[in-house]
């Protein structure tokens, strides 16, 4: 009873809504059954190179493996034992921010250090003799002070 006073612009409007409504629904339908695959269309394999392929490997290229071999875990680490003082040359340090680099003089790593780990004040090429400690970034100096002959 409400359409009586529809005008024709509305329901060029609401036809064009249903046909969208309409084409929409063809769409998804046909989707659907496109995407509609066997199980076995959807299986890949891995070749001896791990490399992904679509045909199944050779049977008579399987190798046994033994159940003892394999490990799951993260093997233990054996702890390395360093020296307990080294020696070395501060090639970085910044008064201001308060940390710096020294060059261990038989490794050659750059090892950080932090005003903080040092004993006594430090600057740039100055000889040092230091500890070194596991940071959560990496190695860090500890006990830093001047080297005197």
């Amino acid at each position: 009873m409400g359409r009586s006073q529809e005008t024709f612009g509305k329901k060029e409007v609401r036809n064009k809504k249903a046909k969208k409504q309409r084409e929409k629904e063809a769409k998804r339908m046909a989707k659907r059954d496109q995407e509609k695959k066997s199980l076995d269309d959807m299986i890949m394999y891995v070749d001896a190179n791990g490399n992904f392929t679509e045909t199944p490997p050779d049977p008579a290229l399987k190798e046994e493996i033994e159940v003892e071999s394999i490990s799951i875990s993260v093997s233990k680490q054996e702890d390395i034992v360093q020296e307990i003082e080294r020696t070395g040359t501060v090639t970085f340090f910044n008064d201001d921010k308060g940390f710096g680099f020294i060059k261990d003089s038989v490794t050659q790593e750059s090892v950080f250090v932090h005003i903080n780990n040092t004993l006594e004040p430090i600057k740039e090429n100055n000889l040092v003799k230091f500890e070194v400690e596991q940071g959560t970034q990496g190695p860090v100096a500890v006990k830093v002070e001047v080297k005197r002959d």
